[in-house]
């Protein structure tokens, strides 16, 4: 998507829609004077639409910024569709301790790619951040909410939201006629917005597109970043290869477009549905694409990599996805949380 001014859609005039939208602003309220606090900063990364929208990237440069900055950080993830039960440590910052389908696809991509920071799983946000204060040892000095602004019964001191570039707005309805699953008068709650895909220059024009919904804040620019797939062994994967490209994300046709620009032959595609677990008959079914499709190999996301990684046995390759904010983002980021920060000593 090139970067043109933005308009959002006009508020939804059916009375259903009118409906789930003061539901969702009364459940906003109800817990605004409810909501349980840690004892650590907060910060919540998440989105108003279903499916995909570049959060978890988000959350792991948000991560990554705090973390060189010295803070001790902990994510705390739902981890949608794992079978576990209760409170997981996923990762106390070497590794993955947990396998996806304990853990969850996103929790232990997560705590692959971050080094030095903490991944806990729990539907009850609240109670992982106690149990990660109790269990981590030192504990954390500061919280991040992967795909945290509809949990609403964490307090949170920063709420960021972002936006996919190619569907911005989700043509402004909600589900079941619709692609959102927050009105966007839900806006009117976040700190700031980022706007998020490979082209993405500036998000100022969506903060204004929302000022209409009450958003107040900033917006800033939030560009996603598909480096060259990698083997095994973390080796670069030459652009002259064909691939069976295997997805089971919310937006199959970005990667598809991403893997395209850099080069690779898509001999073929397969899509799962998001969150996929792979079955062993999912597996079956790639093999016999792989083989009918005369591919040299497949290609797969970062999240889908977590669960075939050891369960494929075809040569296998990742594409590495990277969100790069920019800069004015990481200092306004610094500006709002120094004072938290200092109120609690660090």
């Amino acid at each position: 998507m090139s970067q043109t001014a933005l308009e959002a859609p006009p508020p939804p005039r059916s009375p259903w829609q009118l409906l789930y939208q003061s539901a969702h602003g009364l459940r906003r309220r109800w817990y605004r004077s409810r909501a349980r606090r840690l004892k650590r900063p907060v910060i919540s990364v998440g989105n108003l639409h279903w499916g995909g929208a570049g959060k978890t990237p988000l959350t792991a440069a948000v991560a990554e910024r705090l973390r060189d900055q010295g803070l001790r950080v902990a994510v705390l993830t739902r981890g949608y569709r794992s079978e576990g039960r209760g409170v997981r440590i996923v990762s106390r910052g070497e590794g993955p301790l947990l396998g996806p389908l304990v853990a969850g696809d996103e929790p232990v991509l997560l705590a692959g790619k971050l080094p030095g920071v903490a991944v806990v799983v729990g539907p009850d946000r609240y109670q992982a951040g106690v149990q990660a204060l109790e269990r981590l040892s030192p504990p954390p000095d500061i919280f991040l909410l992967d795909d945290g602004f509809s949990h609403v019964r964490l307090e949170r001191d920063v709420d960021l939201l972002i936006f996919p570039a190619d569907d911005v707005f989700a043509g402004g309805r909600l589900a079941p006629s619709g692609r959102l699953r927050e009105p966007l008068t839900s806006a009117a709650w976040a700190s700031a917005v980022l706007l998020s895909g490979p082209t993405v220059r500036t998000g100022e024009d969506l903060a204004e597109a929302l000022r209409p919904f009450g958003f107040n804040g900033p917006g800033f620019a939030a560009p996603t970043v598909v480096h060259p797939a990698l083997d095994r062994h973390d080796e670069t994967i030459a652009s002259d290869v064909s691939v069976l490209l295997v997805t089971a994300i919310a937006r199959p046709g970005e990667v598809a477009r991403s893997a395209e620009r850099l080069g690779y032959e898509l001999a073929d595609t397969l899509t799962f549905p998001d969150h996929h677990a792979y079955p062993p008959e999912s597996l079956a079914l790639i093999r016999r694409q792989w083989e009918l499709s005369g591919a040299d190999l497949v290609l797969t996301t970062e999240k889908d990599w977590v669960k075939l990684l050891g369960r494929l046995d075809l040569p296998l390759a990742r594409l590495p996805l990277d969100c790069e904010p920019e800069e004015a983002f990481g200092e306004w980021l610094d500006d709002r949380l120094a004072p938290l920060l200092r109120e609690d000593g660090r």
